[in-house]
């Protein structure tokens, strides 16, 4: 297939054997150790790609089906992003999109970014974000980062020994957000507090809210118009002591009929609800 990159035809490289390029990226699936190390993850489907190009994710290689004829989408992507291309086996393809039946179209291998918390700064007062403390389910991440995507919030904080953010589950639970919204991985809490410090004294007072079955009062009665981080706990034991004795303030979610809690990624979601519902009746209040 030819290609046309700013006027250069790139060279495609052929893998068809399980070499050592190929179990390379197929241990970024399920090692995040080698993940970090290598600074790079898999992202398969059209709309995770597109944003990862549009937003400005450096791609490092393009994968593609050797046997398939490509969509124009797959044929414009070759030709405009600027990154080694690969024509691969479809059964080889396959396993790495971890696919059973099909191979997917393409698969791009992406730089991660810095876990740089100054990604998250905002130059208004306006900051809402979120912190996941411990998860375990990197598809809880991954569903989180997409609310958090749709209801306006600036980024995610995955704090402490947790799952990981570049987790294929994770990624593809995103369906994409993953790209347009910042999210960082921090070891401690202490890490965290020194960035909330920083904001408070540039004159951005981040208030601590944490989310529990007992907060100190529902949901729709806090104000989320103020600058927020949002501390949403591990899925099984909530916030971590660490945690609650940081809160500024804690909520809860009004609920009725057996159920005694919501996942913790549909419980950031009805939160963020709320925030974003909050903070779009103020801009529509006279000044």
């Amino acid at each position: 297939m030819a290609v046309d990159l700013g006027g250069q035809v790139p060279a495609v490289r052929r893998i068809m054997s399980r070499n050592a390029r190929f179990q390379q990226w197929e241990s970024l699936l399920g090692n995040r150790n080698k993940r970090t190390r290598a600074g790079e993850f898999l992202v398969q489907g059209v709309r995770p790609i597109s944003l990862a190009v549009q937003y400005g994710w450096p791609v490092r290689a393009l994968i593609f089906d050797c046997k398939r004829k490509l969509s124009r989408w797959a044929e414009e992507l070759l030709r405009t992003v600027d990154a080694e291309q690969i024509a691969m086996a479809p059964e080889m393809l396959a396993e790495l999109g971890e696919k059973n039946d099909s191979a997917p179209e393409v698969v791009a291998v992406v730089e991660m970014p810095a876990d740089d918390l100054s990604r998250l700064q905002r130059a208004d007062d306006s900051f809402l974000g979120v912190l996941f403390d411990r998860p375990t389910n990197p598809g809880n991440i991954g569903s989180i980062i997409r609310s958090a995507d749709a209801f306006g919030a600036h980024g995610l904080i995955v704090s402490g020994h947790a799952a990981d953010v570049y987790d294929p589950r994770a990624v593809r639970a995103s369906t994409g957000s993953l790209f347009a919204l910042p999210a960082v991985r921090v070891p401690s809490p202490d890490d965290v507090m020194a960035w909330v410090g920083g904001q408070r004294a540039a004159g951005q007072p981040i208030a601590l809210v944490g989310t529990d079955e007992k907060g100190d009062c529902d949901v729709f009665d806090f104000d989320f118009t103020q600058p927020v981080l949002l501390l949403i706990g591990n899925e099984t034991s909530g916030l971590s002591n660490a945690w609650r004795e940081l809160c500024d303030h804690t909520v809860s979610i009004p609920m009725s009929g057996s159920a005694s809690s919501l996942n913790a990624a549909n419980a950031a979601t009805a939160v963020l609800y709320e925030a974003s519902r909050q903070r779009r009746a103020a801009a529509k209040r006279p000044a």
